[in-house]
């Protein structure tokens, strides 16, 4: 009987250790929750004028960057960009009606919202969780870009992408990423009202040839981490 009680205490005992253990390990986050700095990269545009060439035309952009860190695989960012893009249907090979043809400049301006999922527990700590202070990640959200002219372009844009940031030391991260924004309009490339433009140049009401615009941006960025976390395991 003591052997089965003795037995019983060693089994709870370590069923309580494997739960506290997963409690702290699911507490764990990075050292600082939050970060914010800065980028410069560069943009282009896809679209009428650009089909397949995603680094056609680059322009520069820069923007800022804020980021919470919720664990060590998991991040919320906010993002305010501007850049610039152009494009000239003169680069490729393409029959519009009679064979007019249209370039265009435009800036941008974008707020914009995205998830991060790191593939590696990004942390310069925490080494019994197999940290790497290098990891890639996926990115995707929701944003909303702002495009003056004498057409103004004012609409949602879908951003997808990859990235990989590396902790340089403490608090201080860098970071590369390369993004695609989908939008849902096919004026982002006609900002002027005279002449002959990209907004629907075949005047199509729908289908595989009415064309939706796309821009890419390649941010290069540098965060400084704050915000101490203060959570702690949870003692049972």
């Amino acid at each position: 009987m003591k052997c089965t009680v003795s037995l019983y205490n060693f089994k709870r005992i370590v069923l309580l250790i494997v739960i506290n253990v997963s409690i702290c390990v699911t507490a764990v986050s990075q050292e600082y929750k939050y970060e914010i700095g800065g980028g410069l990269g560069m943009s282009s545009y896809m679209g009428d004028a650009n089909k397949n060439n995603p680094f056609l035309e680059l322009h520069p952009s820069f923007g800022a960057v804020f980021r919470k860190n919720m664990d060590l695989r998991w991040a919320m960012k906010a993002n305010l960009l501007m850049g610039n893009v152009s494009g000239n249907t003169k680069n490729f090979d393409n029959a519009y009606p009679g064979n007019a043809s249209a370039e265009f400049k435009r800036s941008f301006f974008e707020l914009g919202g995205q998830m991060e999922f790191n593939f590696l527990p990004y942390s310069d700590k925490y080494k019994y969780l197999n940290t790497s202070k290098i990891s890639p990640y996926l990115v995707a959200g929701l944003g909303l870009t702002f495009a003056p002219g004498d057409e103004t372009f004012f609409g949602l844009n879908l951003p997808i992408g990859l990235g990989v940031k590396y902790m340089v030391r403490n608090r201080i991260n860098l970071g590369v990423e390369y993004s695609v924004r989908k939008l849902f309009r096919d004026d982002f490339d006609a900002p002027n009202k005279s002449g002959f433009n990209l907004d629907n140049p075949y005047n199509l009401n729908d289908g595989v040839m009415k064309n939706k615009d796309w821009y890419t941006i390649l941010m290069f960025s540098i965060t400084w981490s704050f915000g101490p976390n203060d959570r702690k395991c949870t003692n049972l």
